[in-house]
């Protein structure tokens, strides 16, 4: 079933399953999710302390004040089941109900992790023919959000089968009395289908890594999907790598510009008790993350791309642009972008969103020197 804008697709709209068009307000994800998961930095060596300590640090850094609200444990977590089928958390989580508890006592969310196979990635339980089950069992824990991985459900589904598989979990969800962000990575061109099944996101990607070259692969990869994306219904290029050390600071701001310009979910996969001031800065940044969480939801797109230079527009809501003019290797670049070609008139002024400084106003068209392995992120209006 293909999605197109214009076109009916499924919301998650007060705990019921219901089909409405594209100008309808689900109740979740209205904006791409801002967060925080476990998966990037600590794998599957998680447990409940280190989900308490990310949830205080995430307020304490001012990362809940900019934005980010979910804390999302990734796999890990799961124990056996027992004799009725239910899914026991491991020794590491002795009681998930109070770990929500905490979670929301700090006005923040909680997020957890399940496969619709018969095995996560980690070689956990999965959900595969207890979709209903486990979706009540994260409800009566106080579960927000939910992402679900392909993993092992090849061994068990046909790829026609797909579509189904995940609208199984959507609408278990729907009826679990509780809603949550449904966040999906299955395989192929799941943006087909997913949001007319039921998911809020979905992973357009293989994995990210805290490399530059894996982050340029996956960032530049997305042209073309941009309409598939809205509010309650997001492409989703894996989360944030920022801070993890594989990257320089100039990079990590690519990073971050690039999922802004996306309108991709702002996952946080780093150490939150521990970062520099300049990983706070860059992911806490207010009018970068701005254009990630304009109302209109427009994912953006390259509108001009050569050799190492590309040039990525946003439009935003209040019918200004977003641009990002990038240099991805090779020196320093100079770089333009002609105003006319992203829809502005001749006369435009230029506020640099990293810099938070207003640039001028300027005739015909922006230019600036970029260095390599960074780029210069503006708003044009």
């Amino acid at each position: 079933m293909k999605h197109a804008a214009g076109l009916l697709w499924v919301a998650l709209l007060g705990g019921a399953l219901v089909h409405s068009g594209a100008q309808s307000s689900p109740t979740v994800a209205r904006t791409p999710p801002m967060g925080w998961n476990s998966w990037n930095r600590f794998g599957t060596k998680i447990d409940d302390s280190i989900i308490r300590a990310e949830a205080d640090a995430m307020v304490s850094s001012g990362m809940k004040a900019a934005g980010y609200e979910y804390v999302n444990i990734d796999d890990g977590w799961e124990g056996q089941r027992d004799s009725e089928g239910n899914l026991t958390p491991n020794n590491k989580f002795p009681d998930m109900k109070a770990l929500a508890a905490y979670v929301h006592s700090k006005g923040l969310k909680l997020g957890i992790y399940s496969s619709p196979g018969p095995r996560t990635c980690g070689g956990f339980a999965g959900s595969y023919g207890h979709e209903e089950q486990d979706a009540k069992l994260f409800a009566s824990w106080g579960v927000d959000y939910l992402k679900y991985d392909w993993c092992s459900a090849g061994s068990v589904y046909e790829r026609s089968q797909y579509p189904e598989v995940l609208h199984k979990m959507a609408v278990a969800l729907a009826h679990a009395g509780r809603p949550m962000v449904y966040s999906f990575h299955g395989r192929g061109a799941v943006w087909d289908y997913a949001a007319a099944e039921g998911a809020n996101l979905w992973r357009t990607t293989g994995d990210i890594r805290d490399s530059y070259a894996r982050m340029l692969a996956i960032g530049f990869a997305q042209q073309g999907l941009e309409t598939f994306a809205g509010p309650g219904h997001w492409n989703d290029p894996d989360m944030l790598e920022v801070g993890n050390g594989g990257m320089k600071d100039n990079e990590y701001r690519m990073h971050m510009s690039v999922w802004c310009l996306l309108a991709a979910p702002l996952l946080a996969g780093n150490d939150l008790r521990t970062m520099t001031p300049e990983t706070r800065t860059i992911l806490t940044n207010p009018e970068v993350i701005a254009v990630d969480q304009d109302p209109a939801g427009t994912e953006g797109r390259i509108v001009y791309q050569q050799g190492p230079i590309a040039v990525m527009m946003k439009p935003l809501a209040d019918g200004s642009r977003a641009v990002g003019l990038f240099n991805r290797e090779q020196g320093v670049v100079t770089i333009s972008v002609n105003f006319r070609d992203i829809g502005l008139p001749e006369e435009a002024s230029v506020r640099d969103l990293w810099l938070r400084r207003d640039l001028g106003r300027f005739h015909g068209r922006y230019t600036v020197d970029v260095p390599e392995h960074s780029g210069v992120f503006v708003r044009i209006r």
